[in-house]
């Protein structure tokens, strides 16, 4: 479900900066979340979806790194029998779709 319109924390982290640096809030808002859009440098922009979205990379970013700190840790314990090592295979595997699906993600929002 997605977030509509800023959130009070929002409004104080994300919009009240914004306008104090001279950015101007347009009468018009976003088709998305439903915040007023901005203009600053001549790029019209919606600052909400902005930082939500560098919420979610952050968030899959710390997925991604504990995702990597199990596959080496898998790596470096292969185990010498063959039923043993057959599940440890297996489970680098899957840590290695789950990898990619969110390196696909990250890249194709």
């Amino acid at each position: 479900m997605a977030l509509k319109g800023p959130t009070e924390e929002e409004m104080r982290t994300v919009l009240m900066p914004l306008m104090l640096s001279g950015a101007k809030m347009l009468d018009k808002h976003c088709p998305k979340c439903g915040s007023p859009l901005f203009e600053k440098d001549g790029r019209v922009f919606c600052p909400i979806c902005e930082h939500r979205k560098k919420q979610r990379q952050a968030e899959m970013k710390g997925v991604e790194e504990r995702l990597m700190e199990k596959l080496n840790e898998l790596a470096n314990s292969l185990p010498d029998e063959i039923d043993q090592l057959e599940k440890h295979l297996r489970a680098m595997e899957k840590i290695i779709e789950l990898l990619e699906r969110y390196r696909k993600l990250e890249g194709g929002e």
